[in-house]
């Protein structure tokens, strides 16, 4: 599964999790961190956990090893690197505050074709 795939997968599990706002940013002519951000929000701190916490299980399922998994216990900005992929799941608040849209704007974004409800 080539990292294009892995995005996509990746964004209808958020979906599934109920993910708000669901945005993925090509990183590959900007940073060398990663080549994909994806970003999504969930409106309390369970929601947010229960996103990444899938995000996890799923990759693992897949092989793909999870590098780091930072700010689960206090849930309010959760980041799960996945190596070439990073997910940024947020709190609405903090999203709203951090605007990680904004501040790489020059991404280009990634077409997600998640169905609508």
């Amino acid at each position: 599964m080539n990292n294009e795939e892995l995005v996509q997968q990746i964004a209808e599990v958020i979906d599934n999790k109920r993910g708000r706002d669901i945005l993925a940013l090509d990183m590959r002519e900007l940073t060398t961190v990663a080549d994909y951000y994806l970003i999504t929000d969930a409106s309390n701190e369970r929601q947010v956990q229960a996103i990444a916490r899938e995000i996890k299980d799923q990759a693992e399922k897949l092989g793909i090893t999870v590098n780091r998994l930072e700010g689960f216990d206090k849930a309010r900005w959760i980041l799960v690197d996945l190596g070439d992929i990073i997910c940024h799941i947020f709190h609405q608040e903090e999203r709203s505050y951090y605007n990680l849209e904004r501040l790489w704007g020059d991404a280009p974004l990634v077409d997600l074709n998640l169905s609508e409800e």
